[in-house]
């Protein structure tokens, strides 16, 4: 006989112990909705800012000290000021295109398609699911096999770009040290070193980079070096969520300086030059 409090089960071999007929959509009475409430904010307000800037076409470019902000790197269209456009302006100054237009697409796909910020949204924007053991928001589940979710596939190869942009970005802060036809020290220069350093390190803790390291391999001991650098990726792969969160950070932050400069809010604390 069945209960209220209870209903039987069938398994694929025949019936099995009756499970408990809960009705509570979940029974944590932890603070669950804290993280994904948390990450929500966060992401919102960072896509917001940096929308914001890129379509702000101004304030990216402290010629003094070469400061250029990731946000505009390489600036390639004809809106750049001078000394900003460090790979010609092949592009017209139509104010939809960003002036990094060939770049920012491929960021924007390596942020969409890493495995923790695919949690990361997944569970705040589209409950799916909000937390561990609360139910999901949608009514079925099909994985990344349809559109859109089908492009997450795409990681390794948008993995490949965000690395040339890595490169980009390091040159950018390299000549950054050149404060007219001298050499120069900055506070700006240390924000954007640390900013190049935390990309790095986000981009070489991706997944990808430490499957292409030593994933396929049968074999560690007959390739010591590639399992050094495997190695050495997993220890980053380890951080690879809070190197996420970090480098959302030294963005912004490198950004917001070099626009503060620009607009005059403060100088530039120097050191040599």
């Amino acid at each position: 006989m069945t209960t209220t409090a209870t209903k039987p089960g069938v398994g694929p071999s025949g019936p099995h112990k009756p499970r408990a007929a809960i009705t509570a959509k979940t029974l944590r009475t932890d603070r669950w909705w804290l993280a994904p409430l948390i990450t929500f904010v966060g992401l919102g307000a960072w896509v917001t800012y940096a929308t914001v800037r890129v379509f702000m076409h101004d304030y990216y470019f402290v010629e003094a000290y070469h400061y250029l902000t990731p946000f505009y790197s390489p600036c390639l269209t004809d809106r750049c000021v001078e000394g900003s456009a460090l790979f010609g302006t092949p592009l017209p100054s139509w104010w939809i295109l960003p002036e990094a237009a060939f770049t920012l697409p491929f960021l924007l796909l390596f942020r969409l398609t890493c495995y923790y910020y695919r949690k990361a949204y997944y569970r705040a924007f589209w409950l799916s699911p909000p937390a561990c053991a609360v139910p999901d928001g949608h009514a079925k589940y099909t994985g990344e096999t349809r559109f859109p979710l089908i492009f997450q596939n795409a990681h390794r190869y948008a993995f490949y770009a965000a690395m040339i942009i890595s490169l980009i970005n390091t040159y950018d802060a390299i000549i950054a040290f050149r404060s007219g036809d001298s050499f120069g020290f900055g506070l700006g220069n240390i924000i954007l070193v640390g900013n190049v350093v935390m990309l790095w390190l986000y981009t070489l803790s991706c997944h990808s980079c430490r499957h292409i390291a030593g994933g396929r391999l049968k074999h560690f001991s007959k390739h010591p070096v590639r399992y050094r650098i495997w190695t050495f990726v997993s220890k980053l792969n380890v951080r690879h969520m809070q190197l996420a969160w970090i480098t959302l950070g030294t963005l912004a932050l490198t950004d917001f300086y070099i626009m503060a400069l620009e607009l005059g809010w403060f100088s530039d604390l120097r050191f040599v030059g």
